[in-house]
């Protein structure tokens, strides 16, 4: 046959003669144990089995989609669908609290909304559990359960019931029910005030979202060993511990998602509902409330570790990065409920039977253990150990700080890690225990400054100041730490602690050339400017050190004046540059919101921005600032401030943060009535926010104030803008008989909520003066006009 000819393929096979027909389905047909192993050619005699013979294996699960696939077109159709709600999320046109529709069509705004949502619930419907172990699927079904209402939750939860254990072990659906867990707190609330959507009693009985979360606990507490060590089922054992305990651990805690989790929801966009704010919000009066079923199936997770860990293996847990924050929320938990101080307790396991010890001789004092030596220094364990310092009953802090803390103390002051529970147990110590760490570290502060351990300080602080003892130690303290001897160098408080940088060091930073004038200081502050050789310099204001500011701000009256005089001797260019960094206006604002702060004080801080506030308010972080001056100052400094502005009022009213400062004081009132201004500052009792202050509609007016304002704009356009009144006239004599000399034409007698015109009652009073004018004598110009008329 010709080459072109040829047919491309396979060649047909000639069939092999007395072989049986295939029957029509393969699938069904079962091949004996006998046939395996055997060559597949051949017919059935000698025990040989034809090569068409397909033997059925036993499916096998897929770990990665343990409830199958989803189709192709169902994916396509839910990217839709997550693009859709997305942009509803991240653009939420028309769905303020006050937006009620379109009013002349009478159409709910959110019909649409609904429709669509309703939809892809439907297309849901049955798909559940594949949905969520879907890469792609279970990052929409997260989305679309902000949105769901309390039945379509109900119904979600129900169709989830059963498979908790492995969804929760899951890498994509147990992100699911970390979110499910989340907005069902809403739901609960509402069900426990009694509002429950209807339900069809023919189609069964749909259980509540309290019984669901209920059922799903019981589900999972069988396997709470080994889902703790799990590292995705520990974070829904954490989302759960806060639904069943919402009052210890609030939902948007770190601690209860994993930190990748939360950079990729962050990166998601707005996680909220597409309907109005109003149903967005939720309520969250769900972390002060709790389910009384709740507390007892929070008490039977802690019993089940209990039962089946012994001491070592509840240890082994402290130090499992995936296993230690849920020991830490276990032992909250029982703590909360008054469990700790048992015997065999998961925190006495912890302790290494400590609470054990003491409840057999409170008078021994135990020998330091290595364990908790290791967990102080450990970056993983030492979370729990702040945890046990926190809760642990008094006599059992006072037996962990004499055995592990006290004899360490410098050395732990400045480790990385064990400086951090050391300032949580720096916050329960007593008088007595406080002064004995004054005189321990007393030759250690510099190395903490320099090691940039400034928690312990702060600490150290906040408690002198709630004890109110040892207050003038720890000034001296924060002195010595940044090397501020003489008077003249405790005036560079401020600049030194702010910048976390002792004197010597910050005044050779201040010799370097900047770069804004190239040249080197010789001597003048320059707070906070970065050097020029790009460095991160000490100019650079560091979060810890106003911490440490605001925490001395708050010391009692005659300790906090050594901060207040370093603040008082910046200069006036220095604190606008201080004001306007997110860092530093920290510092400005303690000082307004501290309650041992003299109003005095305050004043005189705000009088030196007097001529200034120009400056001030023209910066995202000033104007914020300028506010809480401007709610700290009384009437009269109020009254400085805007005289003052009155003159950059056209340019701040162009600025994009200056403009809502200006509409705050109300300029235009202040012009055309200043008793009535001063009144209206006097009567505010509310202090406005930067947020609120944008509309002036939110400055509380009284009534008189309002009608007095009301007719002086409708009367003040009619009269002359400049009157000169002259000596004798008969007109204006009569006026000031009848009103008064010194009374304003802004403030006539006006009832409320009426037009501004004179009522019945004054008609004699206007007859008279009426009458006045017309017999009042005639001017020289109407006579002669008279007689040349006459002429």
């Amino acid at each position: 046959m010709p080459r072109e000819n040829r047919k491309r393929g396979k060649k047909h096979k000639k069939p092999v003669p007395n072989e049986p027909e295939p029957p029509a389905d393969l699938e069904v047909y079962q091949e004996n144990a006998d046939y395996e192993g055997e060559p597949q050619t051949g017919g059935f005699e000698g025990g040989n089995r034809p090569a068409w013979v397909v033997r059925e294996r036993e499916p096998q699960v897929n770990p990665e989609a343990p409830f199958g696939y989803v189709d192709a077109d169902v994916k396509a159709y839910f990217r839709t669908v997550e693009l859709q709600i997305r942009d509803w999320q991240e653009n939420p046109a028309h769905t303020s609290a006050g937006y009620s529709g379109d009013i002349e069509n009478d159409q709910d705004p959110n019909e649409d909304r609904r429709l669509f949502l309703s939809a892809a619930l439907q297309e849901m419907s049955g798909k559940e559990l594949q949905l969520a172990t879907d890469p792609d699927c279970s990052g929409i079904l997260e989305r679309m359960a902000y949105s769901m209402d309390d039945f379509t939750r109900r119904v979600f939860m129900d169709r989830l019931a059963g498979s908790y254990e492995q969804l929760s072990t899951h890498r994509f659906a147990s992100h699911v029910c970390q979110t499910v867990f989340t907005v069902a707190s809403e739901t609960i609330v509402r069900e426990a005030r009694g509002n429950l959507p209807t339900v069809d009693p023919e189609q069964g009985e749909l259980r509540t979202v309290a019984q669901l979360v209920s059922d799903a606990a019981e589900e999972l507490l069988p396997s709470l060993p080994s889902l703790v060590m799990d590292q995705f089922a520990s974070h829904v054992i954490r989302t759960l511990l806060a639904l069943l305990s919402p009052h210890l651990f609030p939902t948007d805690s770190n601690a209860i998602r994993s930190k990748r989790s939360s950079a990729w929801k962050s990166n998601q966009g707005a996680m909220k509902s597409v309907f109005t704010s109003r149903e967005s919000q939720g309520d969250k009066s769900i972390r002060a409330t709790a389910v009384p079923e709740f507390t007892n199936l929070a008490r039977r997770f802690v019993q089940k570790l209990r039962a089946d860990l012994d001491a070592n293996e509840v240890r082994a847990l402290a130090a499992n990065k995936v296993a230690s924050p849920v020991l830490q929320m276990l032992i909250e938990t029982e703590a909360d409920q008054g469990m700790s101080d048992e015997p065999e307790s998961l925190m006495d396991r912890a302790l290494v039977g400590l609470i054990s010890s003491h409840r057999e001789d409170p008078n021994c004092k135990p020998e330091a253990s290595d364990f908790l030596a290791t967990l102080l220094r450990d970056a993983t364990s030492s979370h729990l150990l702040e945890t046990l310092v926190t809760r642990s009953s008094p006599p059992i802090f006072n037996l962990l700080w004499s055995t592990y803390i006290l004899d360490n103390l410098p050395r732990l002051c400045v480790h990385p890690v064990a400086n951090f529970v050391v300032a949580r147990a720096l916050a329960r110590i007593d008088q007595i225990q406080l002064g004995g760490v004054c005189e321990d570290l007393g030759n250690s502060w510099q190395k903490i400054i320099k090691s940039s351990r400034v928690g312990v300080i702060k600490a150290l602080v906040d408690r002198a100041t709630t004890l109110s003892s040892h207050e003038e130690h720890m000034v001296e303290a924060v002195c010595s730490a940044f090397e501020l001897k003489t008077p003249e160098d405790r005036l560079l408080l401020v600049p030194c602690a702010l910048h976390l940088t002792t004197l010597s060091e910050y005044q050779v930073q201040l010799k370097r050339p900047t770069a804004q004038d190239g040249t080197e200081s010789s001597g003048k502050r320059r707070n906070h400017k970065r050097p020029i050789d790009g460095q991160s310099g000490v100019f650079e204001p560091q979060t810890q050190g106003a911490l440490l500011l605001g925490s001395m701000m708050r010391m009692a009256s005659p300790h906090n004046h050594l901060l207040l005089e370093s603040i008082n001797s910046i200069s006036i260019p220095d604190l606008i540059t201080m004001a306007h960094h997110p860092t530093s206006s920290r510092v400005l604002d303690a000082i307004f919101e501290s309650p041992t702060v003299l109003q005095r004080t305050r004043n005189k801080f705000v009088l030196r921005f007097i001529g200034h506030f120009h400056e001030l308010v023209n910066d995202r972080i000033g104007s914020r600032v300028g506010d809480r001056m401007w709610a700290g100052s009384d009437p009269y400094l109020k009254g400085k401030i805007a005289s003052s502005l009155r003159p950059h009022e056209q340019n701040l009213a162009g600025s994009q943060y200056g403009k809502y400062f200006v509409r705050n004081m109300n300029l235009l009132l202040l012009k055309r009535d200043p008793d009535a201004w001063r009144a209206q500052q006097s009567s505010k009792r509310e202090v406005p926010t930067p947020s609120t202050s944008i509309q002036a509609k939110s400055v509380p007016i009284s009534t008189s104030e309002k009608s007095s304002e009301q007719h002086s704009m409708e009367v003040s356009p009619k009269l002359p803008s400049k009157r000169k009144k002259k000596e004798g006239d008969d007109i204006d004599k009569l006026f000031d008989s009848a009103l008064g000399k010194r009374q304003k034409r802004s403030a006539l007698p006006q009832s409320q909520g009426e037009p501004n015109t004179f009522t019945n009652s004054d008609a004699p009073e206007l007859e008279s003066i009426l009458g006045a004018i017309k017999a009042a004598p005639k001017g020289e110009k109407d006579g002669k006009h008279k007689k040349k008329k006459v002429k």
